[in-house]
């Protein structure tokens, strides 16, 4: 399988980042919400899959349950990178990286990430209402009793707990896109997304535009959470926790270690500091 060197996904992240700057509010809603389906559609496989089945429950096969929910929720992000879609928490990482580059602007991320995150939200709890909830595949029973209860458990977190796990979840989902666009085919591109995206499930990290489809879809199943709480006590948390992830311990990080430019002595300073030495 071809891939890029580090140095090379650091510059086609900034090349990425200029044309998401670049799209219309139009497209970048759309995309949006496609991005927030596609994330949520892994989110419902991982429930029909991975909570569908009362084993799961019992202390002894935790682990293993863990490991199945995780293991088909990359679903998701695979549409998202391969199909094409806008994902706020992938652009967390890769516009800042153009924009420490100097190739695209800060309000052009600030645009992006604002009209994205919209759409991710919208085509999030589309896909709880309309596929997951009216269809009937996670309305009550043993679904919507897991649904429920993921809803219950993500807003139970402290603001600090629901930060750094939402630190850590999208430095490994931001890593899954750069690994990605090093892949230079669909099967590389499969595997570089599904090792991270399945390691920050099982690992019970947060990400938030997948909770905005676990925890609208816990409420519709009865979750005792409300408007406030999801918005406030996670939502929130996760979303801060998310950019940090993002854009510093990836975006940032690669730009200084690849792209930042050295500055270099100016030729007046060269000559003069040779004139003292010869005069030496």
């Amino acid at each position: 399988m071809a891939f890029k060197a580090p140095k090379a996904i650091a510059e086609a992240a900034c090349t990425a980042a200029c044309a998401k700057t670049a799209l219309s509010t139009s497209k970048q809603l759309v995309l949006g919400f496609l991005a927030g389906a596609f994330i949520a559609f892994g989110g419902l496989l991982a429930i029909v899959v991975g909570r569908g089945s009362t084993i799961f429950t019992q202390p002894e096969y935790a682990g293993l349950g863990k490991l199945v929910f995780g293991g088909v929720f990359p679903v998701g992000l695979m549409l998202v990178i391969i199909a094409g879609a806008e994902l706020f928490t992938g652009n967390c990482g890769l516009i800042p990286t153009g924009c420490l580059s100097g190739q695209t602007s800060w309000k052009g991320l600030a645009r992006n990430w604002g009209f994205v995150y919209l759409g991710n939200f919208v085509g999030s709890v589309f896909v709880a209402l309309f596929i997951a909830y009216w269809t009937g595949i996670v309305s009550g029973g043993i679904l919507g009793e897991a649904a429920a209860s993921i809803a219950e458990g993500k807003v139970a977190l402290t603001w600090g707990q629901a930060i750094l796990r939402g630190v850590g979840c999208n430095w490994l989902v931001v890593l899954a896109v750069w690994m990605a666009i090093g892949a230079d085919d669909i099967g590389g591109k499969i595997l570089a997304i599904w090792f991270p995206i399945m390691a920050f499930v099982a690992m019970g990290l947060e990400h938030s535009i997948a909770n905005m489809f676990f925890i609208p879809l816990g409420m519709l199943n009865g979750a005792n959470v409300s408007v406030g709480q999801f918005l406030f006590s996670n939502l929130l948390p996760v979303t801060i926790g998310n950019i940090i992830g993002g854009a510093v311990f990836v975006g940032a990080a690669y730009w200084w270690i690849y792209l930042r430019e050295e500055s270099p002595a100016p030729a007046a300073a060269k000559s003069g500091k040779a004139r003292v030495a010869s005069a030496k």
